[in-house]
């Protein structure tokens, strides 16, 4: 009596499809796949949510492929399916990042500028704090829960094996990019008023007032209520950014 282990190859290539695809979400989801978090993290981490997975979709992948060229394709489609979500996500977080530069540009702080952690750049302050304030809020109002949901759900929404739906994906990322623009602008619309009322104010008092220095008055004084009104806002910002973070996520969700 021979033990055969002809389930091996079928069990390494469901294995490996998965792990390329949570692999590449990972690498580009926001919070985990930051720069500043190290490469081995993540893939420590890709490697966990594979083996948490793999029992419950390992039905869903197709066999074994005769052909080399069958193997790679389907490795290179996952990889793509994997990037394109994992960038979709990211593009909603960015939409804070440019509520932030917006609201330093308004404040007078588009100069302060330190590293993003998020993307290893320059960014105003603004920016890096909502930035990584709203991973922090993510985390801690469990929607990172939802991310999850997110990568358990694209395999029956994207069935490993089928046409790579480049056509689905392009309207996702032209709805999702349209709507950050348009929540971004929506996030800054308090400082763009108190921006047009204030250099409105300035330009009267410039007029009525010559012999006053118009600019070492606007400087301090802008700063001081731009941080005012943004520590005013701060919590119905986040709140508003956090109900869009889970209405932007329903098109990955089954």
């Amino acid at each position: 009596m021979t033990l055969t282990l002809d389930f091996l190859p079928q069990t390494a290539f469901a294995f490996i499809l998965l792990f390329a695809r949570t692999g590449a979400i990972t690498m580009a989801l926001p919070g985990i796949g930051d720069k500043m978090v190290p490469s081995r993290i993540r893939l420590v981490f890709a490697l966990a949510l594979t083996l948490i997975l793999y029992p419950i979709v390992s039905k869903v992948f197709p066999s074994l492929p005769a052909t080399p060229f069958g193997m790679i394709t389907a490795v290179v489609s996952e990889v793509l399916i994997g990037l394109a979500i994992g960038f979709a996500v990211r593009m909603i977080v960015s939409a804070l990042q440019f509520a932030g530069s917006v609201i330093a540009f308004q404040t007078g702080l588009a100069f302060a500028q330190n590293v993003d952690p998020a993307n290893g750049v320059q960014n105003s302050l603004f920016s890096t704090f909502l930035s990584v304030l709203s991973v922090a809020l993510i985390f801690a109002t469990d929607m990172h829960h939802l991310l999850l949901s997110a990568i358990h759900d694209s395999y029956l929404l994207f069935k490993p094996g089928s046409a790579l739906p480049t056509g689905d994906f392009a309207q996702i990322a032209v709805q999702t990019l349209s709507n950050g623009f348009r929540v971004a602008i929506q996030l800054a619309g308090p400082f763009l008023a108190f921006g047009l009322i204030f250099y409105l104010g300035v330009g009267v008092l410039a007029r009525l007032i010559p012999q006053v220095q118009v600019f070492f008055l606007a400087m301090p004084l802008n700063i001081m209520l731009g941080l005012t009104l943004f520590m005013l806002l701060l919590s119905t910002l986040m709140l508003w950014f956090l109900d869009y973070f889970g209405e932007a996520l329903r098109p990955y969700l089954a």
